[in-house]
């Protein structure tokens, strides 16, 4: 059915987890691991099998140890029966050396947490904007030529970036203080590039824009998100609306769905059976079956 077929790669992008150690509740009201693990629980229901998760960054909200460990536990095995790898990507509320122990069994180092793995021909690749100490972001000459050296040569299916702060603007209060810096440096990295997507988070709200010529896709998160119609001058986190973000690659286009996490319910819907009729039938039957409106009763 349809003019695009199946896409050739599923990604799901999930950002800001935030785990505080010991199960405690963010700013005493936010249940993270509940919002995660529905998040994750829709998703197996759905019988869907992604080949990624991506998770760009503010994993633990303080970097601590066992904030990191409870989300792999939680996050890994969820991963494994849908068949899906992880990427980890670094947020400014993250510490380099821990993530890299708890999450990625590496030994501590603060040097920054980069990435670039393959989905077949598909080429993905974490950058770490963080900047230890403060909550804005930037990234380094190393990281920018690290960057170049990697895209040098196209990947047979482009690329897909990931990273913590989106390079785009926003007007909520005060988060332009907190944005990336330098957007300049990195624009000039990717133009021209085969990078096809940027992933990012931090912003705690879905939205999109461009880059460089680059679709960005910012995932909201599953913790908490911000108020985008706020009174005038106030920024206000809500304890709602929380979202991950659904990634389908097709040949020739990216397409990026926002998904509420919740349990809500059914207003209305097809069966299975009612569907698979309908896959059936010829395309021309198909509009007739489907398409054509049916006179309410008398």
């Amino acid at each position: 059915m349809g003019q695009y077929g199946v896409p050739e790669h599923t990604i799901v992008h999930i950002s800001d987890t935030h785990f505080l150690a010991g199960e405690r509740a963010l700013y005493g009201a936010v249940d993270t691991d509940a919002g995660l693990t529905q998040a994750l629980r829709q998703l197996e229901g759905s019988g869907m099998q992604p080949e990624l998760l991506v998770f760009t960054g503010d994993i633990a909200d303080l970097g601590e140890e066992d904030a990191y460990r409870r989300i792999r536990g939680i996050v890994e095995p969820a991963a494994e029966r849908m068949g899906a790898k992880v990427l980890w990507v670094m947020g400014n509320h993250d510490d380099r050396a821990r993530l890299r122990v708890e999450l990625l069994d590496e030994v501590a180092a603060t040097e920054p947490v980069v990435a670039s793995i393959r989905l077949g021909g598909l080429r993905v690749i974490a950058l770490d904007t963080s900047v230890p100490g403060y909550h804005h972001g930037e990234l380094s000459a190393e990281q920018l030529e690290w960057l170049r050296a990697e895209l040098a040569e196209p990947a047979p299916e482009g690329t897909v970036l990931a990273l913590h702060h989106p390079p785009i603007p926003t007007t909520i209060p005060l988060m332009p203080i907190l944005e990336l810096q330098r957007q300049d440096e990195l624009a000039a990295v990717i133009r021209g590039s085969d990078v096809r997507a940027v992933l990012g988070g931090h912003l705690h709200y879905s939205t999109h824009s461009t880059f460089a010529g680059v679709p960005v896709s910012v995932a909201a998160a599953t913790c908490y998100t911000m108020d985008m119609v706020a009174p005038r001058g106030r920024l206000v986190g809500l304890g709602g609306g929380q979202s991950f973000s659904i990634v389908q690659v097709y040949d020739d286009r990216i397409v990026h769905s926002m998904v509420p996490v919740g349990e809500f319910p059914v207003v209305s819907g097809f069966d299975n059976a009612f569907v698979d009729r309908l896959a059936e039938l010829p395309a021309d039957e198909q509009l007739e079956a489907f398409s054509k409106h049916v006179a309410p009763p008398a």
